[in-house]
Parts: structure tokens; C-alpha cells; sequence
């Protein structure tokens, strides 16, 4: 997470979140630039937001699916599919995950994981881009920003249900002195799981585990994360138990491995700590064999609703 906020960032905030709910017109783009420069295109911003909420069609391209934002630098494709380091890594690029060649208005990318796939590219306006996937019928629409006026925090906040997703655990490392005795108290560990409806969280009892995979997980619910009028940086975190009922709690990001969880009902103010980091890009060894995983269902989720893309395959 970039810890400097940025003066232009509810500006940006607007700009980016409003395309979100905004109907796309496929007929309605600006003139196409000459084949010849579409990799000036490509490379007139530095990061290009994915607006996963304005795709149009039924399938999915995994990668464009996982990424807040996509860069092409001189061959190489970097993206941030992470929201830990968001804004630092790679110097805000993110981490390279591919090579891609840009010819006649094709963009086709070799990703590192998910293999080759081929796009027509058609320019929306003067910061939006469209790339439509002719395999499935899909397009995404990507939005031009240039780092020093890319409100990293923004999207970091708007999403923070991802970042909670982004261990493999978070466990309790502090507990105020101050506040009433509750059953969460003896609550020690708690896992965010992706994919699907992106509402499923586990909980555990159990004490000083150093491996995240031995955690013996005692109850599994539904979790929501809200936000509070007024402040982008503090979110409402609730946590359904069944058998005693709903808890909520101000939710705080202290650092990229530490959140904060103040519970009004008790007074209580709660630490977890991040443990077992998952980078959502498979890393290969030097023979190419893949040594670090990743869910493979983690993705970002379409809130609007999915419908039929008029785009027509238009290659020969």
C-alpha cells in the first residue's frame, strides 16, 4: 500500500469508479491511431486501470480478471494483481508478468501463467482502451493513468476485501487492556477465503501455531466489509456467528501486514498480523516449474451484470 496520500485522490476516484457504471457505446470511439502506433499508444500511460465492472460479454481472461492494473514497457507486461505492496512494487508498476507484441491493432500477450492470448484493441477516448478477446467473445476496458496521478490508495480502500484475502491467515498478535470481556476474545486466528461470493471467512481458537496450514479452523461464516461516510481509510468489518450472533468492528489498515479491529459493542481494540503471503502470480524456478502457488480461483468479481457483447470479430 503507497503510505503517501495523494492531493488529486477523490478527483481520480471519480473519474475512475464513475466508468464503473457507465453504459459502453461500442460505436462510439474516437478514430483509430495508424497500426504503426499502436505500441505509442500502449505507452502513453504508464498504468492502465482494469474496470472490471464495465466488461462486456460472458467469458474471462484470467489475468485481466486478477489485475488492478496493467503497464506495456518495451516489450514486457507488468501488472499489480496484489493490493500488499500496492504502489510500491516495481516502483508502482507491479511485478512482469509476460512479454506481449503490438501490430496492426492486435495486442497479443504470452503471460507467464496463463499462455498466449490475443486482443483487437480499439481506442475509447483520449485515456481508455478496450481489448476485446476474439477467443471468448469478451472485452475489457482499461483507463490510462500516469503514476503521479494514480490514486493507489483509493483503489487500495475500495477493495480491501481483496487484501484481506491476500494470507493465507491473520493472527491475533494484540489485545487491549481496555474493554469488557466478549467471545471474540477467544477468537486467535481468522482466514478471508477467495473466489466465489468473496463472503466466506474461518475462524480459530487455537494458539501459536507457526504453520498457517496446521491451523485447526473451528468455524466457518459469512463476513461484509462497508464503508463509513466520510473516511476512506477506516471500513466497517462484520463477522456472522451463528451461535452468538454478529460481530462488527471498525477495520484499519496498519501497515501492509497488519490491520486493526476496534469492537464498539466491548470497547476492545484487537491486532492481527498477516501470515503466509500469497502473490497472485505463480513464480517458476529456473527450469520453469512452478514453486509458488496461488489460489486459482482468486479473482476480482463483476459487479454489474454480465450481457452480450455487439463487438464483432472483425479479423479477416
Amino acid at each position: 500500500m503507497k503510505t503517501t496520500k495523494l492531493l488529486f485522490g477523490f478527483a481520480l476516484a471519480a473519474t475512475v469508479f464513475t466508468s464503473c457504471y457507465t453504459e459502453v457505446i461500442v460505436d462510439d470511439y474516437v478514430d483509430a491511431p495508424s497500426a504503426i502506433n499502436l505500441n505509442q499508444l500502449l505507452g502513453s500511460y504508464e498504468l492502465w486501470y482494469v474496470d472490471v465492472n464495465q466488461t462486456v460479454g460472458y467469458g474471462e481472461t484470467p489475468f485481466l480478471q486478477i489485475a488492478f492494473t496493467m503497464s506495456f514497457r518495451n516489450g514486457i507486461v507488468y501488472a499489480n494483481n496484489n493490493l500488499v505492496g500496492f504502489g510500491n512494487q516495481g516502483n508502482g508498476f507491479g511485478i512482469p508478468v509476460g512479454d506481449y507484441d503490438a501490430y496492426n491493432m492486435i495486442l497479443d500477450i504470452y503471460h507467464d501463467v496463463d499462455g498466449y492470448n490475443s486482443f483487437d484493441v480499439y481506442q475509447v477516448d483520449n485515456n481508455t482502451i478496450e481489448l476485446y478477446n476474439p477467443f471468448n467473445d469478451t472485452s475489457y476496458f482499461l483507463h490510462g493513468y500516469q503514476r503521479s496521478t494514480f490514486d493507489y490508495d483509493f483503489i487500495f480502500y475500495d477493495n480491501i476485501h481483496y487484501f484481506l484475502q491476500e494470507y493465507d491467515a491473520w493472527e491475533k498478535t494484540f489485545t487491549s487492556q481496555v474493554g469488557a470481556l466478549n467471545e471474540f476474545d477467544n477468537e486467535n486466528y481468522l482466514q478471508f477465503l477467495s473466489g466465489g461470493n468473496d463472503s466466506t471467512f474461518r475462524s480459530s481458537q487455537d494458539i501459536n501455531v507457526s504453520d498457517p496450514n496446521s491451523i485447526y479452523w473451528d468455524y466457518t461464516g459469512v463476513y461484509g466489509v462497508g464503508n463509513i461516510s466520510g473516511n476512506m481509510y477506516l471500513k466497517t468489518l462484520t463477522l456472522d456467528y451463528d451461535f452468538f450472533d454478529n460481530e462488527h468492528f471498525e477495520l484499519s489498515v496498519l501497515n501492509d501486514q497488519r490491520i486493526k479491529l476496534y469492537h464498539p459493542s466491548s470497547g476492545t481494540t484487537y491486532e492481527f498480523t498477516g501470515r503466509g503471503y500469497i502473490q497472485y502470480l505463480r513464480e517458476s524456478n529456473m527450469k520453469g516449474e512452478i514453486t509458488k502457488g496461488t489460489t486459482e480461483s482468486k479473482k476480482r468479481t463483476q459487479k454489474t451484470v454480465k450481457k452480450d457483447n455487439p463487438r464483432i470479430n472483425e479479423r479477416s
